[in-house]
């Protein structure tokens, strides 16, 4: 699986890197190894509670999520991918 990461609007911390690999090591069952996956983290301007917009893209499957921190929109982002992806491997 290949995975592309943008961060717009800020730099990403190495712990977050860390993170976002950790929780796509669980896709792998689901995709095949020429899949690409696009992450967009965007620091939504100006600073308020929920300013961090996480966009997923997988194997042709969408999800947008805005949380209070990057790891909170990603969770929430891959599991309704995760839903989709499971009611696409039983059609």
């Amino acid at each position: 699986m290949n995975v592309t990461i943008n961060a717009v609007n800020f730099e990403m911390a190495e712990k977050l890197e860390q993170f976002i690999d950790k929780k796509m090591n669980r896709f792998e069952r689901h995709l095949n190894p020429d899949d690409k996956v696009e992450i967009r983290m965007t620091v939504i301007k100006p600073q308020t509670n929920a300013n961090k917009e996480v966009k997923v893209r997988i194997a042709g499957m969408f999800a947008e999520k805005t949380a209070d921190s990057f790891e909170e929109g990603l969770d929430a982002c891959l599991n309704a991918l995760e839903s989709q992806l499971e009611r696409r491997k039983n059609i």
